[in-house]
């Protein structure tokens, strides 16, 4: 998931990544908030697999499109939409935020393309850092504050997380068990369906023809219940297409 600064295409949410260091940003705030305004045009989220268990009880988990598929929280159906948040940015209710979310404005990247080492970055175009009175401080001195080592301690587990969801996809992807998806729904008024692709998911059918010792070893190391929340959560796609009608976004086009 890391990027680096000086690559030219950047991370969801993310307009410019800096390096975060104690001479440059000495006198630095970091404030809280309870707005999500990088959220709310957002509808697909990046979700790692140790969320799965939580993320689907609120939205569908689904498969980015293309050959390095990721999982996404689904958070609207088209794009620029997201029935959770309004357009203050506000998380209209009690759900839960993929870790995605939570880790902005910090990321951790690596400075150069050859480098091993990823550093703490963050996007100097949010307005959650900067010399402000208010907020509570990076660096004590030229040490890093307890805020700072909370953070970065949140983005290495991040990147962890994020090593166990690709090896969680490229078991997906070695038994072929990944399917272009493609939803149907009807809605009173309209003659034809709202028709969406773009994304994949699990096909059932390959799943039930897997190997029991294949089946057996997954359920061993989690990897069988992800499996099943995501096809379970699939059940909430219909629940978010209501959400985004009753709000008056509904989808743009029919086909």
């Amino acid at each position: 998931m890391a990027t680096a600064p000086n690559e030219v295409a950047m991370p969801l949410f993310y307009n410019d990544l800096v390096p975060l260091n104690s001479d440059e940003h000495a006198k630095f705030h970091a404030r809280s908030t309870d707005k999500a305004l990088w959220l709310k045009n957002s509808h697909a989220i990046p979700l790692t697999v140790e969320e799965f268990p939580q993320a689907q009880r609120h939205y569908p988990i689904v498969f980015s499109s293309g050959d390095s598929p990721i999982p996404l929280a689904l958070m609207g159906m088209n794009e620029g939409v997201n029935v959770f948040v309004d357009d203050e940015g506000q998380v209209t209710e009690s759900i839960y935020l993929p870790a995605y979310v939570r880790r902005y404005p910090f990321l951790l990247a690596k400075l150069r393309p050859e480098a091993d080492e990823l550093s703490l970055c963050f996007d100097p175009t949010s307005d959650l850092l900067g010399e402000f009175e208010d907020g509570l401080p990076l660096f004590d001195g030229a040490e890093p504050s307890e805020v700072c080592k909370n953070t970065l301690k949140f983005c290495e587990q991040f990147e962890i997380a994020g090593q166990k969801t690709a090896a969680f996809m490229a078991e997906l992807k070695k038994h072929d068990l990944l399917m272009d998806g493609e939803l149907n729904i009807e809605i009173n008024g309209f003659d034809q369906p709202f028709n969406y692709r773009g994304f994949q998911m699990v096909n059932e059918a390959k799943l039930r023809e897997v190997r029991g010792d294949v089946l057996r070893s997954w359920n061993q190391n989690g990897l069988l219940p992800l499996i099943f929340a995501h096809l379970f959560s699939l059940e909430l796609i219909r629940d978010i297409f209501d959400r985004q009608v009753k709000a008056g976004k509904g989808p743009i086009a029919l086909n």
